[in-house]
């Protein structure tokens, strides 16, 4: 079976009762996520989930057939759920389908991939397997599932302030998700207690939740913490977030840095700054500290050379996602080193 985001919603109820083998590819990495996600909501008991990288997989391609075929330590169900770059699981796959046991749910996501690729190839035209292919969406289309997932949390919200979530989260709609769900619980929204979501609302969302998402990556970068990236990098990646959604909450920590510096001066004091910026509830108490750290490092001309940089990865994310990752660690280490204290 294939499917596109065109079709998959149509195909998805038929494919998780016939199908074993998932196969989730093409440039857009958010909508392969939202469709395995979709996948194991219909399976009737996806038990037990075992995760398996890619590289692994490449390096022992018989682990994906003896975990698919043994059960869990108490007999229950189970499924595999395996993240690859490319072609890396094609080997184990195919070693897989030669079995002649029926293998628990396992579901690829495989970055870099195409439906063209070895893989899909070995997978399409066979009955008890699906291969869907995912596309960047357009803004209006994120949009609108944003609206729809608010819909479901209760939230009552307008197309500009969908548009202005869906844009923030670099038209990653498990950001989105995210951003969504944290927006519901500040105003103790649920299905029977519906409530009205406006910028302010998100703005204060914003405020109180960095920390609990690309904060302490920001504060290491930007801080000049370079022996921190690798874990931090680590920890995105565990999470499963898009490089891009990382590189977006530098370009908004930058712009807040930009428009302290205009308000600052020249010989402005940082301290008293900062204080008012508090008090107003434009920076958030936490972060008042990394703040302060961060002005003294980036003022003026080397402000203006790390928006451009910062610019400059985006361009280069969005060009060459197969890639993305690496040229993200990349850069956030070069703005690391940058942004060391000067000895």
């Amino acid at each position: 079976m294939k499917a596109s985001q065109r079709d998959f919603a149509s195909v998805a109820v038929r494919a998780a009762g016939a199908a074993r083998v998932f196969f989730f590819c093409g440039p857009d990495e958010a909508g392969a996520q939202d469709a395995a996600a979709k996948i194991l909501s219909l399976l009737p008991d996806p038990g037990e989930r075992i995760d398996i990288a890619g590289g692994d997989l490449r390096r022992d391609p018989v682990r994906l057939g003896d975990e698919a075929r043994s059960t869990s330590l108490f007999g229950d169900s189970r499924h595999i759920f395996v993240r690859a770059q490319g072609d890396e699981a094609h080997d184990a796959v195919q070693t897989l389908l030669a079995g002649d046991v029926e293998p628990c749910p396992v579901l690829i996501v495989a970055s870099g991939a195409t439906d063209k690729s070895r893989t899909a190839k070995l997978l399409a035209d066979r009955p008890d397997a699906l291969v869907a292919m995912f596309h960047p969406p357009d803004l209006k289309s994120v949009a609108g599932v944003v609206r729809t997932m608010a819909d479901a949390a209760g939230l009552r919200i307008g197309g500009d302030l969908a548009e202005r979530i869906a844009r923030a989260a670099g038209l990653d709609t498990r950001l989105a998700r995210s951003e969504v769900a944290k927006l519901a619980l500040y105003l103790d929204a649920s299905p029977e207690s519906p409530r009205t979501a406006d910028a302010a609302a998100l703005d204060a969302v914003g405020a109180r939740t960095e920390e609990d998402g690309f904060g302490s990556l920001v504060n290491a970068v930007l801080g000049g913490e370079t022996g921190r990236i690798a874990g931090e990098l680590r920890r995105m990646r565990e999470l499963g977030l898009n490089p891009v959604g990382v590189l977006l909450a530098l370009e908004r920590r930058a712009a807040q840095l930009a428009g302290l510096a205009a308000r600052l001066g020249p010989r402005g004091d940082v301290t008293a700054l900062l204080k008012g910026e508090v008090a107003a509830r434009r920076v958030f108490w936490k972060d008042e500290r990394d703040f302060a750290a961060q002005l003294k490092r980036w003022r003026g001309r080397r402000l203006e050379r790390l928006v451009d940089k910062l610019v400059g990865m985006h361009r280069a994310l969005l060009t060459n996602s197969q890639n993305a990752e690496l040229l993200l660690a990349q850069g956030l280490a070069e703005i690391a080193a940058a942004g060391q204290p000067r000895q």
